[in-house]
């Protein structure tokens, strides 16, 4: 019976390590898939921010559109790339985040929960997603992890 603890415990202890390298890659790079394929899209498109601004929270509904359409388009690649290399992890979630929060609140709201309606149900998943980010951190395989070792 001994073995059997042991064993399960060995498991979990090795999926540990692997998950203090894993886990929290798989969330940047899913991230950074998707804002960066927002971000591609706001770039070679059309600013339609001017239909939606009064919709954006204050003070971003005072601010001239062409400015928000740049921030929001800047926010997604540089915060996709930040993503991938796990540099600046936690500013670039937490800038994910407030773009994630306007978008939610400015576009998606209003249309209900369902993805097919453009609802909020994915920049509410992408949310969840930001947060252990902000909270924890990259994970071991990022820059900001190197760095911190280099520095330690």
């Amino acid at each position: 019976m001994n073995t059997i603890f042991a064993l399960g415990r060995t498991t979990f202890e090795k999926l540990d390590d692997i998950g203090a390298w894993v886990a929290l890659l798989s969330l940047r790079l899913l991230l950074a898939w998707e804002f960066w394929g927002a971000g591609v899209k706001k770039f070679n498109g059309e600013n339609w921010f001017a239909r939606i601004q009064d919709d954006f929270p204050f003070p971003l509904n005072v601010i001239p559109t062409e400015i928000s359409w740049f921030i929001a388009t800047w926010a997604e690649l540089a915060g996709a790339v930040a993503l991938v290399l796990g540099l600046g992890t936690r500013f670039a979630a937490v800038s994910l985040i407030i773009l994630d929060i306007v978008a939610l609140v400015s576009v998606h709201a209003d249309n209900g929960y369902n993805v097919c309606n453009n609802g909020f149900k994915l920049p509410l998943i992408y949310l969840m997603m930001l947060i252990p980010l902000l909270l924890a951190g990259p994970g071991k395989a990022s820059l900001d992890a190197a760095i911190a070792r280099y520095f330690k």
